[in-house]
């Protein structure tokens, strides 16, 4: 299955335009839905990289008052609308992504096949393939094996609500499995620093090791694996 990449809008970050301007260039192209597509986690050396795809209908974008980049926003802002987009866009779903994935597809490998299984849920699950629609990826990689009208859009969370709305579901999720495997390790701290290598975090792994929830294909919990089977 060749994947399908258009050209419809420039992949450079224009760092003047407001977030939501890809939905009104692909409106104006004649497209009536644009469907999100981002990640969360590939910089961490613990837990899943998760996975979001947010659709929109271009005719009803009011209720999107608000979403932009995740990173823009604080934890209790992305947890609010997280909640408006499960409860009013036409179709959200997420996805995480085991570390034995990230450690057998590498890091990127991992996210564009999680990005590429939540878009497909999203189709699959909605009329959408009958339709004229558009996926947005965040980042320069387009999805492999995938069939439908595509393009990848650098700095896409700035630049579209759908990227963006994929963007917060993506973190949102994420933050909350870390919390939840924070009860079960309490000893990396991963309620504080969710997986990222912290100087609290590579300090924890010195004291203690890695634990199964850790990735093995990045270099300082390699290290530390070796070090524990000497």
């Amino acid at each position: 299955m060749a994947a399908r990449q258009i050209a419809l809008f420039s992949s450079k970050p224009v760092a003047d335009l407001p977030v939501g301007h890809i939905e009104k260039e692909a409106l104006a192209a004649g497209y009536r839905w644009v469907l999100g597509v981002d990640e969360a986690g590939r910089g961490p050396l613990a837990g899943p990289v998760t996975t979001g795809a947010v659709l929109l209908d271009l005719h009803a974008l009011d209720w999107c008052d608000g979403i932009t980049d995740s990173k823009k926003l604080s934890a209790t802002a992305r947890e609010a609308l997280c909640d408006v987009i499960l409860q009013t866009a036409p179709h959200a779903v997420f996805d995480h992504v085991s570390v034995e994935e990230v450690d057998r597809r590498n890091v990127l490998g991992a996210s564009l096949w999680g990005m590429r299984a939540c878009a497909l849920k999203v189709i699959a699950s909605t009329q959408l393939s009958k339709e004229k629609f558009l996926v947005v990826v965040d980042g320069k990689q387009i999805l492999p094996d995938f069939a439908h009208p595509q393009q990848a859009i650098v700095k896409g969370d700035a630049r579209s609500l759908a990227v963006a709305s994929a963007s917060i579901l993506a973190k949102v999720q994420r933050d909350a499995w870390m919390m939840a495997l924070h009860d079960e390790f309490p000893m990396y701290g991963f309620d504080k620093h969710k997986g990222y290598p912290t100087k609290m975090h590579l300090e924890a792994l010195r004291i203690h090791g890695a634990c199964a929830h850790h990735r093995k294909s990045f270099a300082p919990v390699a290290a530390t694996f070796e070090a524990q089977n000497r």
